[in-house]
């Protein structure tokens, strides 16, 4: 008779991610050849009408239309289709490319870097295995394989027995590594909370932003003349953004959240379409074609390495100052609401110097004491950093005499240190694959030699500097079995994931107590 032990180290956790989404009616597949093949970015299986904007994906699911949205790459303002949608096609993109990202977060299956897809957006067409594919045809996309096919092909629920819950349980008993989740609204909390997560590490702020009734205070932010101007605009969103918190907070019922201060660059949120240009115009008091020169100012020629992350926050500290007012007035809300003391904890984004996270952190505190005081209440509250940069890594000693907890993201930093870029590796990594120049997509596995070495040697200086410091990891790498066990041994305290993701991590984090047991 197998031991709880044996038992759990028997399973392979990456199953647990087939398990809990839809597939294809296997009877069904095997008449099915696949039209195209891409990388399987999110697990699950889905079929429905092809739709080529978040706009038109929303407006034909409130005719309940089931939707696959095909785009040649997403972005966060796509965010509200992605919703609408039963799944995601993109034609260029890795599995830490937005799509990929958002679509694990939300448990939606996702097709991503189809190469093969010849688009043509403004006529909304595609081809595909030598077939012209319009608005309104029927596809079915395989996001674990990555396959995409004609037509519709029936799913199947997932089904999850009650062995489930037992081997989860033997999990939790061994594995030594708490499970956090990166989720951005309630359901994704609450489901997470559901799969077992112990907590938020990752809410990435810049989703809430795109909503219908936000996306105009935050491009009136972007595109006032002073800091007052600015301070009107932020004030607008204060309230919405405090509501989300208060909502995260109320999902996990007292575990901890970490909360990811604005990230991206600001040109993300800025209107393309001519009327919302109008719009803001007539709103801003300005000519369109100021507006228009505003946008334009913002291009940058590598925005991931641009204006964004800790540096929207020493340029604009008052966007710091809104996110911090939200953060503590929604955490004494809630607190006083469940019963439970809420510690919240902010994490400044993109740190590469310890000066610059000073800076960041000394408008936190300042803001963060004044709102509590005049509560009057007690609150402890935490201030960390993501580290993506290496040099934050490398100067980790210093870091850690400011940041009370660090998170690494490892989406950028492998970025950084490989220097690809995470959404057209893709295109080249295939020959390296071929050539056994790399064995793994970098952006799936943690590269252990490489950015895993960076991590270890991190973790030992800040622990060094600051011996009760916590430590986890949030990119996608959260979720991968080898690298659960890398951040055991390494000594981290968290890895988190996206919700439908928490099993896995669960189970690998308790077989790689296990295999490491001295």
């Amino acid at each position: 008779m197998r031991t709880e032990k044996e038992a759990v180290a028997m399973i392979d956790p990456r199953n647990l991610d087939t398990l809990l989404h839809p597939g294809f009616d296997p009877k069904a597949l095997k008449e099915a050849e696949p039209v195209g093949r891409a990388l399987g970015a999110s697990p699950g299986a889905a079929c429905g009408k092809i739709v080529f904007s978040a706009e038109d994906a929303e407006e034909w699911a409130k005719r309940k239309e089931k939707v696959i949205l095909v785009r040649l790459e997403t972005s966060p303002e796509d965010i509200v289709g992605m919703k609408a949608s039963q799944g995601i096609l993109t034609g260029r993109g890795g599995r830490t490319s937005h799509a990929a990202v958002v679509a694990r977060g939300m448990g939606k299956c996702c097709v991503s870097g189809c190469t093969e897809m010849v688009m043509d957006e403004e006529n909304k067409t595609f081809k595909l295995g030598g077939k012209e594919y319009h608005e309104g045809d029927i596809i079915s996309i395989d996001g674990t394989t990555g396959n995409i096919y004609d037509g519709a092909i029936p799913t199947v629920e997932a089904s999850v027995s009650g062995d489930f819950g037992r081997i989860m349980a033997w999990a939790d008993k061994y594995r030594k590594l708490k499970v956090r989740t990166n989720a951005d609204t309630p359901t994704d909390a609450a489901k997470a909370k559901e799969l077992g997560a112990e907590g938020i590490w990752l809410c990435r702020t810049e989703h809430m932003f795109f909503e219908p009734d936000r996306i105009g205070a935050i491009r009136e932010m972007i595109c006032s003349d002073t800091v007052e101007e600015r301070e009107a605009a932020l004030n607008k969103l204060e309230p919405m953004q405090q509501g989300d918190f208060e909502k995260l907070y109320e999902a996990m019922d007292g575990y901890n959240v970490t909360i990811r201060f604005l990230d991206p660059p600001l040109h993300e949120f800025v209107p393309t379409e001519e009327k919302d240009i109008e719009e803001l115009a007539k709103t801003k008091g300005k000519s369109v074609e100021e507006i228009k020169a505003i946008i334009s100012s913002l291009h940058e020629f590598n925005p991931m390495m641009g204006h964004r992350g800790c540096r929207l926050a020493v340029t604009y500290p008052e966007i710091a100052k809104m996110q911090t007012r939200a953060v503590i007035k929604a955490a004494i809300a809630v607190s006083k609401k469940i019963g439970k003391n809420i510690e919240p904890e902010i994490m400044i984004p993109l740190v590469g110097e310890v000066k610059e996270l000073k800076y960041v952190k000394d408008v936190v505190c300042a803001t963060a004491d004044e709102v509590i005081a005049e509560a009057g209440v007690e609150m402890k509250y935490h201030v960390g950093t993501m580290i993506e940069i290496p040099r934050a890594a490398l100067t980790a000693d210093e870091i850690a005499k400011e940041a009370e907890f660090f998170s690494f993201g490892t989406n950028d930093l492998t970025q950084m240190t490989f220097g690809f870029s995470r959404d057209d590796a893709g295109k080249f990594l295939s020959a390296y694959y071929d050539k056994k120049i790399y064995e793994n997509d970098p952006f799936q596995k943690l590269d252990q030699v490489g950015v895993g070495k960076l991590i270890k040697m991190a973790a030992e200086m800040w622990r060094a500097t600051r011996p009760d410091i916590h430590l986890g990891i949030c990119g996608e790498h959260g979720g991968d079995p080898t690298t659960i066990e890398f951040c055991h041994k390494v000594g981290l305290d968290y890895v988190s994931c996206s919700p439908y993701r928490v099993p896995v991590a669960r189970l690998a984090a308790a077989q790689a107590a296990i295999k490491n047991e001295k």
